[in-house]
C-alpha cells in the first residue's frame, strides 16, 4: 500500500495491541492480524511476554524497549484498556460514595497507565509516513453532554485521558506531521465492563463489530483530526 500522499499506512510495519486480553483488545488484535498491511501484531497485557501492567512503569519500559530492538518499525498503537467496575468497587451514583482510594485507583487504570505507555510508546514510532495512535475512551467522559451526573471516577478519568491524548497529539505532530493521535468511543459494546448496566437504548455491538468499525474510523482520519475525540462512526465528541 502505497504511503505517497500520507493518506494510507506503508506496509511491512507492526500494529502493537495494550490490553489485549480484554474484550475489545483481543478484536482488536485478532482484526489487525488478518491486515495485510501489518508484518506482525504486538499484542501486549499482563499475561504477554514481556508482560505489561499498566500500574507499572517498568513494564511499560521493558515492553518499548523489545519493540526497539525488532526490525519493523512500529506504526500503529491502539491503548484497548479502560476500568468501571470489579468486585472490588463500582462506579459512583453519588458525591456521597466518593472514596479517595478508589478515585486514584481509577485514575491510574483510565488516566495515568495510558500516559505512560504514550511516554515510552510513542517516541518509537517513525517520523515519516503515516503513523497512528488510538486510545479508547468513552462518550461519557463528555463534559458538554454530561447531564445525568455520576460515575464521577470514570467520567473523569475518561476526560483527563482525553486531554493527555489531545496533548501527545501537539507534540507528536511536530515530530511527524502524518500522525493521527486520537481518543475513541467504541460505541455500547457487548463485555463484562458493560454487562451490568445496560445500553440505555442504544445499539449494541459485538466486540468484533466494533474493532472493526473503529479501524475504518481510523483510516479515514486525517492528520488534520489528530488530537480529536470521535465514536464508533467517525463522529466527533464534544469535550
Amino acid at each position: 500500500m502505497s504511503d505517497s500522499d500520507g493518506t494510507t499506512l506503508p506496509t511491512g510495519g507492526l500494529a502493537v495491541v495494550v490490553g489485549a486480553t480484554g474484550t475489545i483488545g483481543s478484536a482488536f488484535a485478532g482484526r489487525l492480524r488478518d491486515d495485510a498491511r501489518f508484518a506482525d501484531v504486538v499484542a501486549l497485557s499482563r499475561s504477554s511476554d514481556p508482560p505489561v501492567d499498566l500500574t507499572d512503569e517498568p513494564s511499560i519500559a521493558a515492553a518499548a524497549a523489545s519493540l526497539k530492538e525488532r526490525q519493523e518499525e512500529v506504526r500503529m498503537i491502539l491503548v484497548a484498556t479502560g476500568f468501571l467496575h470489579d468486585e472490588a468497587q463500582g462506579p459512583e451514583k453519588t458525591w456521597r460514595h466518593l472514596d479517595p482510594d478508589a478515585l486514584g485507583r481509577v485514575f491510574a487504570l483510565n488516566a495515568v497507565g495510558p500516559a505512560l505507555v504514550m511516554k515510552h510508546l510513542l517516541p518509537l514510532l517513525p517520523r515519516k509516513g503515516r503513523v497512528v495512535f488510538g486510545a479508547l475512551s468513552a462518550r461519557a467522559a463528555s463534559i458538554e453532554e454530561n447531564r445525568l451526573g455520576g460515575w464521577y471516577g470514570y467520567r473523569s478519568s475518561k476526560a483527563a485521558l482525553n486531554q493527555l491524548v489531545r496533548s501527545a497529539a501537539a507534540e507528536l505532530s511536530r515530530k511527524n506531521k502524518q500522525a493521527v493521535c486520537v481518543s475513541l468511543h467504541p460505541g455500547h459494546v457487548e463485555s463484562p465492563l458493560s454487562a451490568p448496566f445496560g445500553s440505555g437504548g442504544q445499539p449494541t455491538f459485538s466486540a468484533d463489530a466494533a474493532a472493526a468499525k473503529l479501524v475504518g474510523v481510523l483510516d479515514a482520519l486525517s492528520a488534520e483530526q489528530s488530537g480529536g475525540f470521535f465514536d464508533q462512526d467517525g463522529r466527533p465528541i464534544p469535550w
